[in-house]
């Protein structure tokens, strides 16, 4: 007896699924998925799928790692819980460890979170209350980029607000200085790389220099904003910004939560910059997305003014399930696996794969923009005719056994970090050959609309 369609009316029901429109969901057959192993999902038919965007972004390392969920398993039978409030564990200690030995200056602070978005609320308030310990109490102000997403709590949508997604809480928000995001395969000054002076950069130095006095930090994300469309910008940028931060006396925020753990070749995106961030942001792939943990690493010169004598300047801020001892036991094993030279190695080998499987796609004036960094892989289209091509290539990867989800008129590829060489050159091709078919059917569908 086929139990999916069972399952599927219980689901629609009962589930309120996050970021999926109500007649989309109610008119698929979406996949119900009861199992999973590497880099593939299987549903209650006992269909395969690849698994093409790391679910969310942070299952790096697939799933069913024999290593993470033996340490899982081996947590649970010795502790399930214990606060980090004027007591500590063993797992939370080890790796809050083995992350500032991540960190240029090995000497940071580790404050454990429950998700991303608890993440930069976190390091939103240390960075205001930061100054403020120090007396300078009006610089309480942000800056971030156009286009950027930081999660989706009140304080992380103030700082990357996306209309198309937080339009219903603008007056819920905090004001936020924005500056237009740089995206270097959609230059707005036309430039190439042995070109590019950095020009983009002007209106971030002119706004840090303006507003330094109210400031407290320039948030930003490394790199790469995703779900801002997957726009790439040069460390170059990434390493001014630091620089200008430093002279301007405003801490530098860099969210890595999508970012880190080699999603872009590297331990941190930062890292590519050779910069030293004020703060931190890590989560998703920390635990390689088996279990929810986040984490603020932030340097000690900003931790020792959070003190309480001779005046309490303790940081009121705790989440119940902040550094949760199985979800840190996931982590350690995580990090492990992320440290040894011939990972790094492999993912290097393996951005150069997707690097030259989309160097093949076909010329089509549809497609505004074509970029990877490390295993990313993101085409743009243009206008209206975008957003039909990118549900097209969906619906065409769906048939063929890959889950993707296009942003907008993006669609884009974040596999697990482990899948092989043969199946890395199988999925590019078979994206590569979706892209070029939908352009080519999309195109017919838009003539046919206005013939």
């Amino acid at each position: 007896m086929n139990k999916t369609p069972t399952l599927r009316k219980k689901d629609l029901a009962a589930i309120w699924h996050p970021y999926t429109r109500k007649t989309a969901i109610e008119s698929e057959q979406f996949p119900v998925i009861d199992r999973a192993k590497g880099i593939h999902l299987f549903d209650t038919d006992g269909k395969k799928w690849v698994d093409a965007i790391s679910s969310w972004w942070c299952c790096n390392l697939g799933h069913s790692n024999r290593q993470i969920t033996n340490a899982i398993k081996k947590q649970i039978s010795k502790l399930q819980h214990s606060i980090l409030g004027n007591m500590s564990h063993t797992p939370a200690i080890e790796l809050a460890w083995m992350i500032t030995r991540l960190f240029p200056d090995k000497q940071s602070k580790v404050l454990f979170c429950s998700d991303g978005s608890s993440s930069v609320d976190a390091a939103l308030k240390i960075a205001v209350q930061y100054w403020s310990n120090v007396g300078k109490t009006q610089k309480n102000r942000f800056i971030s980029f156009s286009e950027a997403y930081h999660g989706d709590t009140v304080g992380a949508i103030s700082a990357g607000f996306l209309p198309v997604f937080h339009k219903h809480y603008k007056d819920l928000c905090f004001k936020v200085r924005r500056v237009e995001s740089p995206c270097c395969g959609k230059c707005s000054f036309g430039l190439q790389p042995d070109t590019c002076r950095l020009q983009c950069f002007t209106v971030m130095r002119n706004a840090i220099k303006a507003h330094a006095s109210t400031t407290a930090a320039v948030i930003i994300e490394p790199l790469c904003q995703a779900a801002g469309g997957m726009r790439m910008y040069s460390p170059r940028y990434l390493k001014s910004l630091a620089q200008e931060c430093r002279r301007n006396k405003v801490l530098l925020i860099v969210d890595e939560i999508a970012m880190g753990m080699f999603r872009t070749g590297k331990m941190f995106a930062f890292d590519h910059a050779g910069i030293a961030p004020d703060i931190t942001c890590i989560g998703k792939g920390l635990s390689g997305g088996y279990l929810p943990i986040s984490a603020v690493i932030a340097k000690n010169s900003i931790f020792r003014t959070f003190t309480d004598s001779p005046v309490d300047k303790t940081f009121y801020h705790g989440h119940t399930f902040g550094g949760n001892p199985i979800a840190c036991a996931a982590a350690i094993e995580a990090l492990k696996i992320y440290s040894k030279t011939s990972f790094a190695k492999a993912v290097g080998q393996k951005a150069k794969i997707m690097r030259d499987a989309f160097s093949r796609l076909l010329p089509n004036p549809a497609i505004a923009d074509l970029r990877t960094l490390g295993l990313i892989a993101a085409v743009e289209f243009k206008g209206k005719l975008g957003l039909i091509i990118s549900q097209e290539i969906r619906r065409r990867m769906l048939d063929g056994g890959v889950l993707i989800r296009p942003l907008g008129n993006v669609v884009y590829l974040m596999p697990p970090l482990v899948i092989s060489c043969t199946e890395l050159k199988r999925l590019c091709s078979v994206f590569v050959n979706a892209i070029n078919i939908s352009l080519n059917k999309g195109v017919k569908r838009v003539r046919k609309q206005h013939q």
